[in-house]
């Protein structure tokens, strides 16, 4: 094959990647598909929401909200979900500059403070639990569990996915990988806003109400 015909094909199969990477838009596909992703599971996470807000106070017998939750608690555990957000953001920067001692760092504190609120989060279920608040107990364990399990399980694939790219630095080529741990950045952001509808929704409601 001559150069120039092993050039033409170069440049053929170098379209044909850059055809399937990005879609009409611009965006590259792996972020539409994220995009899409995420899309259905807001709309999943507004129906446990609006459920539990069409059922709370309804609850027939107790413990009620008011008397098992702890503000300083999950405020403390909300600050650790909301540092790691900021972390990786750092996470993503480095890797866009290929500062890949940088993205083992953020990454992995990415990882460890979402085990941290996993952590909170089983004490915070085993505290209630011990108070009498289970799934079946009343509407407001049944509402709260779902929710908040559900979400708990989201944290926790994404420390997995996240920790797991860490592992990833030390044994593969991070060049071509900025655009992976963009998409880990939108889900583990995406689930951190999730976490201030829900703790504004059960908590800072809760005590306000009260209060008022």
């Amino acid at each position: 094959m001559s150069h120039a015909a092993a050039a033409v094909d170069h440049q053929h199969h170098h379209e044909e990647h850059h055809h399937e990477e990005y879609s009409y838009t611009g965006v590259t596909n792996k972020k539409v598909m994220m995009w899409a992703f995420l899309a259905s599971d807001c709309m999943f996470f507004g129906t446990l929401i609006s459920t539990y807000i069409i059922y709370h106070g309804k609850s027939l017998t107790g413990p009620y909200p008011v008397e098992v939750l702890s503000i300083p608690v999950t405020t403390a555990s909300s600050f650790v979900l909301l540092m790691s957000s900021l972390l990786m953001a750092l996470s993503v920067a480095a890797v866009n500059r290929q500062d890949i001692f940088q993205f083992r760092l953020w990454i992995f504190l990415t990882s460890v403070f979402g085990a941290i609120f996993l952590g909170f989060q089983s004490y915070e279920f085993t505290e209630f639990v011990l108070k009498g608040v289970t799934v079946q107990q009343n509407l407001f364990g049944s509402t709260f569990y779902t929710m908040t399990g559900t979400h708990g399980l989201h944290v926790a694939i994404g420390v997995f996915w996240l920790f797991s790219w860490f592992v990833y630095s030390f044994f593969g080529n991070m060049k071509d990988k900025a655009v992976d741990i963009e998409v880990a950045g939108l889900y583990w952001h995406f689930v951190d806003i999730v976490w201030i509808v829900i703790f504004t929704v059960i908590y800072l409601v809760e005590f306000v109400g009260v209060k008022a």
